[in-house]
């Protein structure tokens, strides 16, 4: 059996289970000091060779993964498909539960849905009647620009977030170079993932970027990239019950495993905001470095790592000292990162090097650098089958294998 077909067959079980403006401000181009693995698989092949079976558990409430797979230390990156069509993919985010969600901006104004064998589902479109969801005062359709999404931890429902709304009544949408004014609020979409269809829209602040759901499933978290702030939807109201100021462009968020505390990286500044899920109160984590993007945090909860898009690198903080313990270089413009369930690794797109960087947690060194596609903007790792998916914003989402080495 081919490592496709494994693959493939290792995910079958959960089918039934079951969208730029431009990217951020262009940045100075670095120079990675790590230079491209040309051995690795080339972006245009697809691998055929042996891959181990997989198992996993899944369960609702609280979403526990366990893997047979090796460590992910000892395995390389391998392409295993493209994926094209009538897409501009700015993210994919995997549900946990066998589904794939690309959120394709206003240039294809979809959600399309994917599953474990790569094939698409579905086609959401991004088209809502406001006034049907209790939003009176807007009259008529309007459309979405779907950016990223973000599941509960059951899988059964997804939040997506929408770069601006278009349609009568929103005239001042904001950018990717904003300053704090009055923009245009824009909207969260709830999509169910049984049906592949939106049953909820709640109002947020100008320009939502990056969302998250908390593991209690109490809370979706959102930051507005032109408020300069924070939204807290309470899930069982749909309603926004706080709102806090962050500063100049926040983006990626990380929510500890208790559901206690909250981060975002404000890729305006060098900081990242801590905050307390219980009182909503701010504290910081002062100069891990320029335009911090994307976070993750690892299992055990000990270290978050952070993309810094203006510095090319990736940084890795103890959170008990909140203070940087090692740095590495990976290619030009790391935007967002996903980590293995393991906790021993990090895949990171590089935007502007067009490349995927693998770096090991423990040692924080880059031990692969390889082609994508042209600008690769998004990436999501799945627990289910170890693959690793990245969002191309040129048009493609390309799948890769963390393969066992010397297979």
């Amino acid at each position: 059996m081919t490592k496709l077909s494994l693959l493939i067959a290792g995910s079958a079980i959960v089918f039934g289970a079951c969208v730029s403006a431009a990217a951020e401000p262009a940045q100075t181009t670095l120079t990675s000091l790590v230079p491209l693995d040309t051995s690795t698989t080339a972006a245009t092949t697809t691998s055929t060779s042996t891959s181990s079976t997989t198992t996993s558990t899944t369960t609702s409430a609280t979403t526990t993964t366990t893997s047979t797979l090796p460590p992910t230390a000892g395995r390389t990156l391998e392409l295993v498909e493209t994926i094209s069509g009538d897409i501009s993919p700015k993210s994919v985010v995997s549900s946990g539960t066998g589904l794939f969600f690309a959120q394709n901006m206003m240039y294809r104004h979809t959600v399309t849905v994917y599953n474990a064998a790569f094939e698409l589902v579905h086609t959401i479109s991004d088209t809502v009647t406001l006034s049907d969801f209790g939003f009176d005062e807007y009259e008529g359709e309007f459309r979405g620009a779907p950016v990223e999404a973000a599941f509960t931890s059951d899988g059964s429902f997804a939040y997506v977030s929408n770069y601006e709304m278009s349609g009568p009544g929103f005239g001042r949408p904001g950018g990717d170079t904003c300053n704090k004014a009055n923009w245009d609020t824009s909207f969260l979409y709830r999509i169910d993932t049984a049906s592949l269809e939106i049953d909820q829209v709640i109002a947020v602040g100008a320009v939502p970027k990056f969302l998250a759901v908390t593991p209690d499933d109490k809370y979706v978290l959102v930051t507005n990239w032109c408020s300069f702030d924070m939204s807290v939807v309470d899930i069982e109201t749909a309603e926004v019950i706080a709102t806090i100021p962050l500063g100049r462009h926040p983006r990626g968020i990380a929510v500890s495993a208790n559901a206690f505390t909250a981060y975002a990286a404000v890729m305006g500044s060098r900081d990242i905001a801590v905050i307390d899920l219980e009182n909503f109160a701010l504290d910081w984590i002062k100069g891990v470095g320029t335009s911090p993007r994307h976070i993750v945090l690892d299992p055990d909860g000990r270290y978050l790592y952070a993309t810094l898009n203006g510095d090319g690198r990736v940084v890795k903080i103890d959170l008990a000292t909140r203070k940087a313990v090692a740095r590495v270089a990976t290619g030009n413009a790391p935007r967002s990162m996903a980590i293995s369930t393991d906790g021993d690794s990090l895949y990171i797109v590089n935007y502007n090097s067009d490349t995927v960087s693998k770096v090991l947690t423990e040692t924080m060194t880059e031990v692969q650098e390889i082609r994508s596609n042209d600008k690769p903007i998004g990436i999501t790792y799945d627990a289910l089958t170890g693959n690793v998916w990245v969002s191309n914003y040129s048009g493609t989402i390309t799948v890769y294998a963390d393969v066992v080495d010397n297979e």
